[in-house]
């Protein structure tokens, strides 16, 4: 089974990249974007017959591939045969 993961920086935390991307696509001929967030994507394939595998999963998201002080993160497709 193939399970997405998006992090993203909290609301409350500012996003000195996503700035940058803002003013480059505002300086390129986008003057609406009013705001632009950089996260990460993950793509991870996990065998389904494993036990307990969403719970240990949304532990890792929380203890390696994210930094729950400054961000969020969020399984998607979790179940879904791909």
């Amino acid at each position: 089974m193939k399970v997405k993961v998006v992090v993203t920086p909290k609301a409350a935390v500012l996003d000195p990249q996503g700035a940058t991307v803002r003013d480059a696509m505002q300086h390129l001929g986008m003057p609406e974007v009013r705001g632009v967030r950089i996260g990460k994507y993950l793509e991870i394939e996990i065998d389904e017959n494993g036990v307990d595998v969403e719970s240990r999963l949304h532990g890792l998201c929380r203890d390696l591939l994210s930094n729950p002080v400054i961000e969020d993160y969020e399984v998607q497709d979790f179940g879904a045969a791909k």
